[in-house]
């Protein structure tokens, strides 16, 4: 009875004792194991976040990139439309320049034709007469023509339309009031109203025109009274052909 008992005590020690060895044996083996496995989950884990962040990079990547490409055909775009701009302004610089080339061929082509009339009326001065005048008066320190004054250039131009070989002398005056450099330049100015007016009124071509101021030279009357003033503020016009006289008009 104590054998048998003695036996299963020590079966039952070798068991747990049995028992125990393996559990350790599996603990010793399997911790490897595991921790590899750990090791692996953690470097899946950061490959798992490195994947993320290289995702996430690359969608910025892809994002400036986009946006790169958005700015350069903005870029471009607006390259062509100031190319274009600049096409259109070539374009416009190249029609003024053959605007200018003509009107100054035009203008050259008249400065010959004035030249020829020029140098015909030089080489017969002598046949130039005096054909018409009249006097034109003015108010006192006044330049600007009063009705009187432009019916008698009207008068005056009316008969040059039967001349073709003309020029016309206009000479500006005032009175003795005032100094002489305002004198001259009052009697400019007079004398610039009559032919502003001879030219756009009546087309008379400005190359026929000479014209002076003489101030308070060379009085009409020499008189000191207001009439005698009054005489001295005027122009005188005059119309010098070598073609047939004219009627004279009314001074």
């Amino acid at each position: 009875m104590k054998t048998h008992l003695a036996l299963s005590v020590v079966l039952t020690g070798a068991m747990i004792a049995g028992g125990c060895a393996t559990k350790k044996y599996v603990t010793n083996t399997t911790a490897p194991i595991q921790a590899k496995v750990d090791q692996v989950g953690e470097q899946a884990n950061r490959n798992t976040a490195s994947l993320e962040e290289t995702r996430k990079d690359l969608k910025g990547v892809d994002d400036r990139a986009e946006s790169g490409i958005s700015a350069a055909k903005e870029r471009a775009m607006s390259a062509d439309n100031k190319a274009g701009e600049a096409m259109s302004k070539a374009n416009e610089a190249s029609t003024a320049a053959a605007d200018a080339r003509s009107r100054a061929d035009k203008a050259s082509s008249d400065l010959a034709s004035l030249r020829g009339v020029v140098s015909n009326a030089i080489s017969n001065i002598d046949d130039y007469k005096l054909s018409a005048e009249t006097t034109v008066n003015f108010d006192f320190n006044k330049d600007k023509l009063t009705p009187e004054g432009k019916e008698a250039l009207d008068k005056l131009a009316a008969g040059k339309a039967t001349l073709k070989r003309f020029v016309v002398a206009v000479e500006g005056y005032t009175d003795k009031t005032g100094t002489a450099d305002y004198n001259a330049a009052l009697s400019q100015r007079r004398a610039n109203s009559v032919v502003n007016y001879l030219v756009t009124k009546h087309e008379i071509p400005l190359y026929r025109i000479y014209t002076v101021g003489l101030g308070a030279d060379k009085p009409a009357d020499d008189g000191k009274t207001r009439e005698a003033r009054s005489k001295n503020r005027r122009v005188e016009v005059k119309i010098f052909s070598a073609d047939s006289p004219i009627a004279s008009a009314s001074r």
